[in-house]
């Protein structure tokens, strides 16, 4: 483990690395072919897992689009990707793929066969191949379109924040947003991405580098009586929480989240934090709207939480464990596992305790400069029975082979600085009826084929057959 995290790195250094280990790269010659070339098996992972990102103008530092692009970056491509679910790995997926649960949407990371095949066309001089074999552009230079959701139906936008080049956290509201919705509309997806004057080339030797805003808590609510602090449980909503490298959310068909006309975005809390230059910076809030007229069938969302009080982290110790447990007081379907921590944080894994059965759900790594949302596949995602516990486990690592962390000889309690510490599982999923939720397990048994005798993981009612599933087939 310990020269597994040696391998981790903050991202300037790693851009200044790379600019050591390619120098005069691009002027070499391939030593060998081989069999893996780029037009023919390079290019469609790029095209499936990294140019989202990694194209003009967009937020990674490089573009891939192309070989003359991406050929300079071969070595750094095959050192990014062998990391897998450790912190800095690319792209950033950190999901373990020994354990648990392995069926989500959206997964860009990559298979062994495709890690062995950059590492290959890397080691063999990074051919480029016949350019016959490339598949279509996905994207082209000068496409500047980013939103992962599709074309957004509503884009709000925050106030400008300034944040100095250096300074303590700071940990505020931003502002309200009045969304100009004159009725009620149903939020299908949203994604929030921030906008600042970092020059796409720049890097910084803080955590989340590129950016300012760290995570940000936020809701929706009509204002009342000229209050802006003022809710209305009809039409309020809060939204999932805006964290630096996070996905998009989709929600689910029928449990699209309500955006109410007269409403204002309250950015309640925005972490904010200094990156080594004076930087200017705002958020746009991405809506895709469900149709007029939609209604969801399911409207109650719960949230999961760790621990937030009883932090205690040493000083310069590895494999340091936080444990937390909540008790479902409704079925639920799990929708989503999202890790939260602070520098010191590098693992979290989620189980499900039901009578004698313990499993595993989920574990990921983690990394304080990029935080994922792993939503499950449909057919994946855990039903748990009312009175089944959920065990969060976090492992944080303060040596100074923890490069996230500031200085290794702090302790660390709990606090919403970077340098303190958290400890969240903040996944969502919906509670449901006793009739929902032998519907959802037996439909599941149904697309699945399954029989008394299968073993499903986040499912250990999926099994059994209920009084009023009898008359099935």
């Amino acid at each position: 483990m310990h020269n597994r995290r040696r391998h981790t790195f903050r991202f300037a250094a790693f851009i200044g690395l790379v600019i050591t280990m390619t120098a005069g790269m691009s002027d070499a010659q391939p030593r060998a072919t081989g069999d893996v070339t780029f037009s023919k098996d390079i290019a469609p992972i790029l095209q499936r897992s990294c140019q989202h990102c990694h194209r003009p103008e967009s937020v990674a530092p490089m573009s891939l689009l192309t070989y003359a692009e991406a050929r300079p970056w071969a070595r750094a491509m095959k050192s990014r990707t062998a990391l897998r679910n450790e912190r800095g790995a690319m792209p950033p997926w950190f999901i373990e793929k020994d354990i648990g649960i392995q069926q989500f949407k959206d997964d860009p990371s990559l298979s062994e066969s495709e890690i062995e095949a950059i590492a290959t066309w890397a080691d063999n001089g990074a051919p480029r191949g016949d350019p016959a074999d490339l598949p279509p552009p996905k994207y082209v230079a000068g496409d500047t379109e980013s939103w992962r959701i599709g074309t957004p139906d509503l884009v709000l936008r925050s106030r400008e924040v300034t944040v100095l080049a250096t300074g303590a956290d700071r940990w505020e509201p931003i502002g309200i947003v009045p969304t100009g919705l004159t009725e009620d509309r149903y939020v299908e997806a949203v994604e929030i991405r921030e906008v600042n004057d970092i020059p796409k080339d720049g890097s910084s030797n803080t955590v989340g580098g590129r950016f300012v805003l760290h995570h940000l808590n936020y809701s929706s609510h009509v204002v009342e009586d000229e209050q802006p602090d003022a809710f209305s449980a009809d039409t309020t909503t809060v939204w999932p929480v805006h964290e630096v490298g996070r996905n998009a959310d989709i929600f689910p068909a029928n449990a699209g989240r309500i955006l109410a006309a007269g409403s204002v975005l309250n950015l309640e809390t925005a972490h904010l934090h200094s990156n080594g230059r004076e930087t200017k910076a705002y958020l746009e809030f991405a809506f895709k709207l469900h149709p007029v007229g939609y209604k969801p069938s399911v409207t109650w969302v719960r949230r999961f939480t760790g621990n937030g009080v009883d932090i205690s982290i040493k000083p310069t110790m590895a494999d340091q464990q936080l444990h937390a447990y909540a008790v479902l007081e409704q079925h639920t379907k799990i929708l989503s596992f999202e890790p939260h921590m602070h520098a010191p944080g590098i693992r979290m894994c989620l189980e499900a305790i039901w009578g004698a059965n313990v499993q595993t759900l989920t574990c990921a790594g983690y990394d304080h400069n990029w935080v994922r949302s792993y939503v499950y596949a449909d057919d994946a995602a855990p039903l748990l029975p009312e009175g089944a516990i959920l065990h969060v486990i976090g492992y944080m690592d303060t040596t100074p082979g923890n490069r996230n962390v500031a200085d290794p000889r702090n302790w660390g309690g709990g606090g919403r600085r970077s340098v303190a510490n958290m400890f969240i599982d903040l996944g969502e999923g919906i509670a449901l009826t006793d009739e929902e939720f032998e519907r959802e397990m037996g439909e599941r048994r149904d697309r699945l084929g399954l029989t008394k005798n299968d073993v499903v993981i986040g499912c250990p009612l999926c099994q059994v057959r209920f009084p009023s599933q009898e008359t099935a087939p």
